[in-house]
């Protein structure tokens, strides 16, 4: 079902599975996100200070209501090894109905 972007996969990078895994706990405790995927490791391949840097990282792909996306992006920023954090953020355009209001009810729970 399309949907008018009032969902979003927000993705962030760690440098160990542990680091995620806190991350996630943050996230979901906060009622921020419904729900962390940690998927890894993966290769990460980017440029950082000037040189080309490959690294062992984390990938966490996050669901969350667009109502709750700023509080999201902040939590990440805030408790975020990274001087300069991978925070994006892509709207769900299609999706089950089902699964797209779990994610609604979910990040406002209290």
């Amino acid at each position: 079902m399309a949907t008018d972007a009032g969902y979003y996969q927000v993705l962030t990078a760690l440098e160990s599975k542990d680091d995620a895994a806190t991350l996630a706990r943050t996230l979901l405790e906060s009622r921020a996100a419904a729900c962390v995927q940690i998927v890894g490791p993966v290769e990460s391949h980017y440029w950082w200070q000037g040189e080309i840097q490959t690294e062992q990282e984390w990938l966490c792909q996050i669901k969350t209501a667009a109502d709750t996306l700023d509080r999201l992006m902040t939590l990440i920023r805030d408790s975020h090894p990274y001087d300069t954090p991978e925070i994006t953020a892509t709207a769900i355009v299609h999706g089950s109905m089902d699964y797209l209001s779990w994610i609604v009810e979910e990040t406002r729970a209290s």
